[in-house]
């Protein structure tokens, strides 16, 4: 039995709350449930106030065999903003705007740079998905082809190899466009001379979609994280945009900053990210039956 949780963000104190909540008690310095195994779906860091707590937490869980964690774009991120490739540059460039989207992390790295990189190194072990018997677990967007090319450069644990994060920071190389699909969803370019500005004001000719919709929509409509969907084009995108799910199997994803009382997205995917870094719960689902059922989530 697996209790799979949703984006943490920094937010350890929440996810005390969560794991007491659900049972997992304290013993030997991990929090342990008797029965049940605690899953991650992945970005542990950035945005909140308790960042070392979360990481010290979810990795002490994993490494007593109480947890599972798979990697999310934040830890993906954290990874590259620290290495180099091999001419010197940081994977990550160390820009204002992505020094703004890890500072918290930062802060917290800085009183201890012996434990951040020890939390590197770490997260660099996280396999980017789960395939179980019953049930699947990747951070953003399920994609067959995305994770067929993944697997080329990932070790027996599905964690990339240390050469293979250079590649994997290389826009337009195919292991690059597969990590984007996996860790950031699916998203499709705006007709020409279409632009919008995201929540952080930026500028952008392509939106992230609810890829998970089967039936073709228009851009408004399948539009993720836009401010102002109405300003988007009402209509249909081209045929075979979209990526669909064969939903062989239940699959739990987060990312995606839902809003309002946890519910499932469709029949066979259930995401767990509800916004906790803007004021909304930590969202976990006590799985137990291959059927989804909505009374399954939790949250604090």
């Amino acid at each position: 039995m697996f209790d799979i949780i949703g984006d943490i963000h920094g937010y350890g104190d929440k996810l005390e709350l969560l794991l007491a909540h659900m049972g997992y008690e304290h013993r030997n310095g991990v929090r342990q449930h008797p029965e049940r195994t605690l899953i991650s779906v992945g970005d542990l860091v950035d945005r909140g106030p308790f960042e070392r707590k979360t990481v010290d937490i979810i990795r002490s869980m994993v490494e007593a065999g109480s947890a599972l964690a798979i990697m999310g774009n934040h830890e993906f991120n954290a990874v590259a903003w620290a290495t180099q490739s091999i001419d010197g540059e940081y994977l990550r460039p160390h820009t204002e705007k992505n020094f703004a989207q890890h500072e918290a992390f930062l802060k917290e790295a800085e009183a201890d740079p012996a434990w951040y990189h020890e939390t590197i190194e770490w997260f660099k072990t996280l396999p980017f998905y789960l395939d179980f018997d019953a049930f699947r677990i990747v951070h953003a967007c399920w994609h067959a082809p995305s994770i067929e090319t993944l697997n080329r450069y990932c070790n027996a644990h599905g964690a990339l190899v240390e050469s293979a994060w250079e590649p994997a920071n290389e826009k337009g190389h195919e292991l690059y466009e597969a990590i984007e699909v996996l860790c950031k969803g699916w998203e499709i370019p705006l007709p020409a001379g279409v632009t919008v500005n995201d929540f952080a004001n930026h500028p952008r000719a392509a939106i992230r979609t609810k890829w998970w919709l089967t039936e073709e929509y228009s851009y408004r409509k399948l539009a993720m994280g836009v401010p102002q969907p109405e300003s988007l084009p009402d209509i249909e995108v081209p045929e075979g945009s979209m990526p669909g799910y064969d939903q062989k199997k239940p699959l739990f994803i987060g990312h995606y900053w839902m809003k309002g009382t946890p519910a499932l997205l469709t029949p066979h995917i259930a995401c767990l990210d509800w916004s906790v870094a803007q004021g909304g719960p930590l969202v976990a689902y006590r799985y137990d039956q291959p059927r989804l059922n909505e009374e399954n989530f939790v949250w604090v």
